[in-house]
């Protein structure tokens, strides 16, 4: 697609649905993204793919992340086919299987690990505290890789505190529902993580950020929504897969 000044923008493959909340919260910043780059009425180009979250939450629970992988593989392989020149997988949580879907499809995936990771480097912070789902939170694979690629030690809430981030997430937030009491609590598990010593926060799930403000929090807070879309944003209006994958290592 071509802009005024003849600048191409790549298209982006959105894997969403997970919940359909943040997919639309991805598709406004990738709009404002492209807007305030272009000005005027320009928007993004985007392909959408929103899978039944129903479906994806029954395989988290029962540990299928071999069949999970396999229907995110097969999303992404549908947006590269429809012509996608990059794929973001809309969730943290799923990035557990980001290597089964970066190996279905030759375009690259803009990973949300590596994004955030990237921006907590540059921002010289160490110890973030990570605030998701449980699966997120408690599986490993998030901190093996912020370790191995940024050198950063994530930690966690406490068990009550894990609880009540993804009882938030799953029960209210992604079903549409932000209460007043529900912040009031995750900023009592930051301040707990704060005493902990964290030095940052990572909203390491999408929807978080229609809770919490980032730049409200009690310790500098780090978004992985927007994050996400920024990277997405940049290679579509001019950053090529091999700048992106060295800006993300540097």
């Amino acid at each position: 697609m071509t802009f005024a000044g003849d600048e191409t923008m790549k298209t982006i493959g959105l894997i969403g649905g997970m919940s359909w909340e943040s997919s639309a919260v991805y598709y406004r910043l990738l709009n404002e993204a492209a807007r305030t780059r272009r000005g005027g009425l320009a928007s993004a180009d985007i392909l959408l793919h929103s899978l039944d979250f129903s479906a994806v939450v029954a395989l988290q629970k029962a540990g299928r992340w071999d069949l999970a992988g396999a229907m995110l593989a097969a999303s992404a392989a549908k947006l590269e086919a429809a012509g996608a020149e990059c794929i973001l997988i809309g969730t943290n949580t799923m990035h557990l299987v980001a290597d089964a879907v970066a190996a279905a499809v030759k375009v690259p995936l803009i990973d949300i690990v590596a994004v955030t990771g990237a921006a907590l480097r540059a921002g010289g912070r160490q110890r973030p505290l990570l605030l998701a789902t449980r699966y997120t939170m408690e599986h490993g694979f998030y901190h093996r890789r912020m370790e191995a690629a940024c050198g950063l030690v994530p930690l966690v809430p406490d068990a009550a505190g894990r609880d009540l981030v993804h009882r938030v997430i799953f029960e209210e937030l992604c079903q549409g529902t932000v209460s007043e009491a529900s912040r009031a609590a995750m900023l009592e598990v930051i301040e707990a993580g704060r005493a902990a010593g964290a030095d940052s926060v990572i909203l390491g799930c999408t929807e978080i950020c229609l809770l919490l403000d980032p730049d409200r929090l009690p310790l500098p807070g780090f978004d992985s929504t927007r994050l996400h879309a920024a990277a997405a944003s940049e290679f579509a209006l001019g950053t090529s897969g091999d700048q992106l994958r060295a800006k993300l290592a540097a």
